[in-house]
């Protein structure tokens, strides 16, 4: 008899990714889904998974899925977006400068040190630098940068290296930092960024993070109950609640792909995966 378990791929950034969908899994099987998971170091090899076979659905980062979108279309095999969190959508990153720094616009980062997040961090790296070249700066020419390359291959998964550019910049080694809106936030309220000691200089427009995504060979049955599942799950549930929270959000969204257009411009800017989704990136590793 075939095995009818839908498997999903989701990367190991850190200890409770287990915990997380060890308890999903539990929800699952409790409302007739048979799910599994399998765990990745990176994303690289998940994305690979997705259309080898290994796996059925990929809880994606927005790199990843700038990947299978390219390589599924290089290999007839599109790929949709089905669900993704509610904190996935319309975020910013900011360009961070120490309060009594004489830079008052983008312009005045020229000649200076800009700090960034993980090579493959899409909120702290490629983003953001690409922010810096429409305002007319050229990363490695106009400034120096330094990355911070922590997690390689996690895509910059929730700091990625952002707390310690966030350190670098108080403690003079940098001129600016670059990181997502809500890590500066909490870098702020946990004292690593002391308060009154850095201002946001500049912000970039909005993107989206994370989806669930799968090709057209997934199992469509099977793949409509876990949309299902995720789209009925309440906040206001005590068994639910606790595995939200981890995996930080409120409510599961209808995955939308209109918010990854920054990250496809950053991505060929700095020539990170070519249109097939190979990559291109020399100092890449994971």
């Amino acid at each position: 008899m075939a095995d009818k378990t839908l498997v999903m791929g989701a990367v190991a950034y850190a200890p409770k990714v287990v915990t997380i969908w060890d308890g999903f899994k539990e929800y699952f099987a409790g409302h007739g889904l048979a799910f599994d998971y399998v765990l990745f170091s990176n994303y690289e090899r998940q994305v690979h998974a997705l259309f080898d076979g290994g796996i059925d659905v990929a809880w994606n980062s927005p790199l990843a899925w700038i990947r299978a979108e390219r390589i599924g279309r290089a290999r007839g095999q599109p790929v949709k977006a089905i669900a993704m969190r509610d904190t996935d959508c319309d975020l910013t990153s900011v360009i961070v400068v120490r309060s009594d720094a004489d830079i008052k616009t983008v312009a005045d980062l020229k000649g200076k040190r800009v700090g960034v997040g993980a090579i493959d961090s899409p909120q702290a790296t490629l983003i953001p630098l690409n922010f810096l070249r429409g305002q007319g700066l050229k990363p490695g020419s106009d400034f120096t940068v330094r990355r911070f390359d922590v997690l390689g291959g996690k895509h910059g998964d929730h700091i990625g290296g952002e707390r310690d550019a966030a350190r670098a910049l108080i403690a003079g080694e940098l001129d600016a930092a670059c990181m997502i809106d809500g890590n500066h936030l909490l870098f702020v309220g946990e004292g690593t960024l002391p308060a009154g000691r850095t201002r946001v200089l500049a912000q970039t427009p909005a993107y989206d993070h994370c989806n669930f995504t799968v090709t057209a060979r997934a199992p469509g049955e099977q793949i409509e109950q876990l949309h299902r599942l995720l789209m009925s799950m309440s906040y206001a549930d005590a068994a639910v609640r606790p595995l939200l929270d981890l995996e930080g959000l409120k409510a599961w969204k209808q995955g939308r792909t209109s918010g990854y257009a920054l990250l496809e411009q950053a991505v060929d800017a700095a020539r990170f995966y070519d249109a097939q989704g190979a990559i291109v990136e020399p100092e890449y590793r994971y």
